[in-house]
């Protein structure tokens, strides 16, 4: 599985992540937080088929470029189905705070937790991790973890927000997100990208997941 990050909202240091598979060339373009047309001229370069649309969850940094990326690739737009409301609803999804209306299309596919999406061989496994919002997700695969707003590099995703809980967010990093083998490169939806390991040990919120 190759992948790359694209800065298309660098007010919100938001990264879009494009996961591909070498061998099929279909991708997945994750939280595309803004149109971005380096994404269309990177995915015609490297001759890849965008099959899926996935936001980790609702909110606008991350649903920004939705209605862009639909247009484009003709993917179906995948999101929890938690979150699902947020994509419709400027107040939901908090653009209606910062002077925006950001309207995403609706989902296509409502996601679940131990779902299954399929790029040629590869396959990402859907985990629910909640707590930052209620329909937070990670996706799994191939020694990848896509984290969202949930875990990031020796830190973890703000709870006072709307939908927000601390302590299921630990929860949700402690149960289903160290359990996982150290190697796993984790790509955050903000800021650089660590390890399961990394995080294990050096992580500061990890103390407070009892």
């Amino acid at each position: 599985m190759q992948y790359k990050s694209f800065s298309l909202l660098p007010g919100y240091d938001t990264n879009t992540w494009l996961l591909w598979d070498d061998e099929s060339k279909e991708a997945m373009l994750v939280d595309p937080s803004y149109p971005g047309p380096t994404v269309a001229g990177f995915v015609e370069q490297k001759g890849l088929l965008v099959r899926w649309l996935v936001n980790t969850h609702g909110h606008f940094d991350h649903i920004g470029g939705n209605a862009w990326a639909k247009q484009t690739f003709n993917a179906p737009l995948c999101i929890h189905k938690d979150d699902a409301p947020m994509l419709t609803s400027g107040q939901r999804n908090l653009s209606s705070l910062v002077g925006g209306g950001i309207s995403s299309p609706p989902a296509d596919r409502l996601l679940t937790h131990g779902d299954e999406l399929l790029l040629g061989k590869s396959v990402l496994r859907v985990i629910h991790t909640p707590g930052h919002t209620r329909g937070g997700i990670s996706l799994l695969g191939s020694g990848l973890l896509v984290s969202g707003d949930t875990l990031f590099n020796h830190s973890v995703g703000r709870c006072d927000l709307p939908g927000g809980d601390m302590d299921t967010l630990l929860r949700s990093i402690c149960d289903r997100l160290l359990t996982l083998d150290g190697g796993t490169l984790v790509l955050p939806g903000h800021g650089p990208a660590s390890t399961i390991e990394d995080e294990a040990v050096g992580n500061p919120f990890v103390g407070m997941m009892g």
